[in-house]
């Protein structure tokens, strides 16, 4: 089938595309025209070229379908590109093989039951993940490839980079689609000289490069309550060698990427005493996550505030076991691309990412090159309001169905936000909750900010995305407007 077709039951990427380019570009299709791009029902998605049977569970817009092609992790020159490849540059080959074209379309086996999420975790949710049908979700992570790479065994560390979908809030700092990193370092027990992981972790660790930061770790590496260790499978002399590498070759990445912001700092604007006066620095913090054990933030501290940069821990060894390799133990990183390159470019919003505006684009060239941003337009805000009342009888789930006070979520209004108002809306806020005294019904009222990065929008434009977020939200989430 050609891409620009249409068929009965195929949803041709280029229509979505369409839709969506009109929003970035702030030109609006008719509103008849739009909706039905948004709520027409479709036996069958086509992603990436492959047709899906759609089902109950799909609850993946079009709009959002239109964003894979993008992979902005892998545009030249984009600022999303240039901080995977600073990541990158810190963990070289062949110790480490970088997977950076996997395809977005998993299996709900892939994404949660690999990694052990239980049947009632809320992530499996309607209201948090796009389902393209029962089986199979848009990734919600690159983790949903950890245990394939592991079962592949193919190299003694790697890293994944990827755009990744998830419902969410809408503000300057949150977007459906997003790009994670995440990497990992392992030691296979029957390779290494006399079975001895904790020796052989230090010798390779002897080999890495030092750096001058200054590091606050006032924690030791395990803790009984805080941060335990995996006794059944791991001694504390082995843990605290895999920890040791893994707090060296992270503290590598900071000094990679902070040095460039501190150079691009002092090229827009001058010595700042802020920043230049001030020595990199980073600590340690205990924290939790469900895939690594003992496990860690990393926060740098930079424009005189403590910045969280990414997590990573010891990988959690059922892990190993499930993918077939229960004799390797290593450790593990994740970290937020957009978040890092929102600090080391000065981005202040996190739409710019998805703009095809020159005067954005034209910014940033190489990784040897790093510029702070510089803002090319400044537009007013448009701010609207939406109150209405939930259903007051409990009836369906969420994710896109009839809401009332019991099953309703936030990420469904958003949703319909998003769909309808795409890059011209910067943020979404809950300002007013009310609950009826005698009827017990409760009442919300969400403030919407209608503003484009690229141009100033008329009021009228605003006024008819405006009522067809209310007309969306009495239709899908069956609300009583007030």
């Amino acid at each position: 089938m050609s891409a620009e077709t249409v068929s009965t039951g195929v949803l041709s990427a280029v229509s979505i595309h369409k839709y969506v380019q009109s929003l970035a570009l702030g030109r609006q299709l008719p509103l008849t025209q739009r909706t039905n791009l948004v709520t027409d029902s479709h036996p069958e998605l086509e992603i990436e070229g492959r047709a899906y049977q759609a089902d109950p569970w799909t609850n993946v817009p079009q709009s959002i379908l239109s964003l894979v092609p993008r992979r902005l992790h892998l545009q030249p020159s984009h600022p999303v590109s240039l901080t995977r490849e600073l990541i990158e540059s810190r963990f070289p080959a062949p110790t480490y093989n970088h997977h950076n074209d996997l395809s977005p379309v998993v299996t709900v086996a892939q994404n949660f039951d690999s990694l052990g999420f239980p049947a009632d975790h809320p992530g499996r949710n309607r209201s948090d993940t796009y389902y393209v049908n029962k089986d199979t979700v848009l990734r919600t992570h690159t983790s949903a490839h950890e245990a394939d790479i592991f079962r592949q065994n193919a190299s003694e560390g790697y890293t994944i980079s990827a755009d990744v979908y998830r419902r969410d809030a809408v503000d300057r700092s949150h977007y459906p689609v997003f790009h994670q990193m995440e990497g990992a370092r392992m030691w296979d027990r029957s390779k290494v000289p006399g079975g001895d992981i904790a020796k052989a972790v230090w010798a390779d660790l002897a080999r890495m490069p030092k750096h001058d930061l200054e590091v606050e770790d006032p924690n030791p590496t395990v803790n009984p309550e805080r941060n335990p260790l995996q006794a059944e499978y791991h001694s504390l002399k082995e843990v605290e060698a895999v920890a040791a590498h893994l707090k060296r070759s992270l503290e590598g990445v900071v000094v990679e990427l902070f040095s460039k912001a501190k150079q691009a700092a002092a090229a827009a604007n001058g010595p700042d005493p802020l920043i230049h006066e001030e020595p990199l620095k980073v600590r340690w913090v205990e924290a939790y996550f469900p895939f690594t054990s003992p496990s860690w933030e990393l926060e740098v501290f930079w424009q005189g505030d403590w910045l969280e940069i990414l997590g990573c821990g010891v990988t959690k060894q059922d892990l190993y076991i499930h993918a077939g390799i229960p004799n390797h133990i290593g450790w593990a990183f994740g970290v937020g691309l957009e978040r890092v390159a929102m600090l080391l470019f000065s981005i202040p919003d996190i739409r710019l990412f998805w703009s095809r505006d020159k005067r954005f684009l034209s910014q940033f060239t190489t990784v040897d090159n790093i510029n702070r941003y510089k803002s090319f337009s400044k537009h007013p805000a448009c701010y609207k309001d939406v109150a209405f009342w939930l259903r007051s009888s409990s009836s369906s789930a969420g994710g896109g169905l009839r809401s009332n006070a019991q099953d309703f979520h936030e990420n469904d209004v958003m949703e319909i936000v998003r769909i309808i108002g795409g890059d011209l809306v910067e943020d979404v806020r809950l300002v007013d909750e009310f609950q009826h005294p005698v009827s017990g019904r409760k009442s919300l009222c969400y403030r919407i900010n209608y503003r484009s990065l690229e141009r100033t929008l008329t009021n009228e434009e605003a006024n008819e995305m405006h009522e067809s977020v209310r007309s969306e939200l009495v239709k899908k989430l069956g609300v009583e407007l007030r």
